[in-house]
């Protein structure tokens, strides 16, 4: 197949992927696309059946190719992809989500008519186990978003600042060096923000709307949500336009945290943001009990929280690791 003519290659970094990885190769699989894919894998030194699987995979499919990325890391392993793939176009998937039929063919469909970089689709959470289901439930919630557009569908397509996974035509994504390996967390958002300072559009098509299994435990959710804080301090201070105010709100209550230990004043003032945080809180949960069980909307205001303090202090550490965002504050402020 090295020398065939590949319409998309799919760029899929996989770590400990066992549990998932049989059915979201299925959904690419069964993808409905007018040309050739090629299914390129990119093994961060598993250490479950993740390798084996997938090698297991290549050997019934010419289409699946594994990799190995000897980093570990994410943004390394795309890089490792990219540079293998042979596609016009490049598309990314997860292993733990699953992707609709014509996930491929539409992105290929609007990059082709033009006037677009980047092509992604909402990203939808369904949770499995009980802690899943409930992250599932808090990012439903206005507060568990941040007012990101491509967490939730829309009645049509609309532009979008980043994306979750995605397409992109293969000489947009040489034209910028592929993803910066600066960046093992955030690194689509520091790209989506190279493309956009120059120029480039992001969209987000209703009908690419992709589902992705949340962590399962709050521990891991807690340490996911530090990186992601922490990233997006370095993702600011380098691209200052990429900076939202919602991004201040998660770090504001993680200050208040802290202030309300604070006597006098400040500290009064701290506790009465954290009574509104609170109270906000409780009407995320009560707005879950609507549609789900009493037990899981009762924990979508502990979800929220450790979202948001987890986030919060990342950030904060990212500004002291990384250097303060000062010119997105001061943007932000004018």
């Amino acid at each position: 197949m090295a020398s065939e003519h590949v319409d998309v290659s799919v760029l899929i970094p996989v770590l400990n992927e066992e549990q998932h990885v049989r059915e979201a190769v299925a959904s690419m699989r069964a993808q409905r696309f007018d040309g050739t894919v090629e299914l390129v894998f990119i093994d961060g030194a598993s250490t479950d059946r993740t390798r084996s699987i997938l090698e297991e995979l290549a050997r019934s499919d010419d289409r699946v190719r594994v990799l190995d990325n000897p980093a570990r890391r994410t943004p390394n392993g795309l890089n490792v992809g990219l540079r293998a793939s042979r596609g016009e176009f490049v598309a990314r998937m997860d292993a733990h989500t699953l992707y609709p039929p014509d996930y491929l063919a539409r992105g290929v469909e609007r990059l082709r008519r033009g006037d677009v970089a980047h092509v992604s689709g909402p990203q939808i959470a369904r949770g499995e186990g009980t802690w899943s289901r409930r992250v599932a439930l808090a990012l439903d919630s206005k507060l568990g978003t941040g007012g990101v557009g491509f967490r939730h569908a829309s009645g049509g397509e609309i532009e979008v600042d980043s994306g979750f996974t995605g397409v992109w035509r293969r000489s947009t994504l040489d034209r910028y060096g592929g993803w910066d390996e600066g960046w093992p967390q955030n690194q689509d958002a520091e790209l989506a923000a190279r493309i956009r300072d120059d120029g480039g559009r992001l969209v987000c098509v209703p009908q690419m709307a992709a589902e992705y299994v949340p962590r399962d435990s709050l521990r891991l959710l807690a340490r996911q949500y530090w990186r992601y804080g922490m990233y997006r301090a370095k993702t600011s201070g380098r691209h200052p336009d990429s900076m939202r105010r919602t991004h201040l709100l998660a770090p504001g209550v993680a200050l208040c945290a802290v202030g309300a230990l604070l006597p006098g004043r400040p500290g009064r003032a701290a506790r009465a943001g954290l009574l509104v945080y609170a109270l906000a809180l409780a009407g995320a949960g009560a707005g879950a009990a609507r549609s789900a069980s009493g037990s899981d909307a009762a924990a979508v205001p502990v979800v929220l929280a450790v979202m948001h303090l987890s986030w919060g202090f990342g950030f904060l550490a990212g500004s002291a690791r990384f250097g303060p965002p000062l010119r997105a504050l001061a943007r932000l402020a004018r």
